[in-house]
């Protein structure tokens, strides 16, 4: 999952990016309000961390303007514990949860979770096709009750597959998905990760819809 971070402070902005990076997330961290203004359209993103108090335009500005521009990407927005007035501003202008400094990025990995599992129309904390059992909150991945070790990414194009069952999607969707701006991706990458889960969950576990992209096929 593809997640915009928009904080100005160094080591908080840091240390999410990292964190998020080592559960599976792909981050893309703007420090600059207008900045990160921009940047929600320049990619397909599944979430916003979004910080209230930046520097050009405050957090609130950025989501209303959003909004107004029919954004419907999930909001969760950062606040200090003591500004009460903000957090309700911003859920009155249309974030959709809101987390208090300090935080623990577990914490933060988990409300990202839910949002993106709304927004897919998916309740359930856990993702399942046929005898296959994903819980992204844990990251773990069962089949047929025995437990399946993944890579982060192999996690996260497994969780995209799952949430849009049904739909066919491209390489280039699943690149702009699995990798941020600062990542350096080799022109066959999805096509290795794609074997690899193939070798683990079955042949005839992802589709090749041949001129058009990748689904999610066969129950293992």
């Amino acid at each position: 999952m593809r997640i915009l971070l928009i904080e100005d402070d160094r080591l908080i902005g840091d240390g999410i990016k990292a964190g998020l990076t080592k559960l599976g997330f792909s981050v893309d961290w703007f420090t600059q309000g207008n900045e990160g203004l921009r940047a929600l359209s320049s990619a397909p993103y599944d979430a916003v961390v979004l910080d209230l108090s930046l520097p050009e335009i405050d957090g609130l500005e950025i989501l209303r303007q959003w909004r107004q521009q029919g954004r419907d990407e999930p909001v969760l927005i950062l606040t200090a514990r003591d500004a009460l007035e903000q957090r309700v501003s911003g859920l009155q202008q249309g974030a959709d949860d809101y987390l208090c400094k300090p935080f623990a990025l577990s914490e933060v990995a988990a409300r990202l979770q839910a949002l993106i599992r709304r927004r897919h129309g998916q309740l359930q904390p856990t993702l399942q096709h046929g005898n296959l059992v994903m819980e992204p909150g844990s990251h773990t991945v069962t089949l047929n009750g025995a437990p399946l070790i993944l890579t982060a990414r192999e996690l996260a194009l497994l969780e995209l597959f799952l949430l849009n069952a049904g739909r066919v999607l491209t390489r280039s969707q699943l690149e702009e998905k699995l990798y941020g701006w600062d990542d350096d991706v080799s022109s066959n990458a999805v096509e290795v990760h794609i074997h690899h889960l193939r070798k683990k969950l079955g042949s005839d576990f992802i589709r090749t819809i041949h001129g058009v992209g990748y689904t999610l096929g066969a129950a293992p």
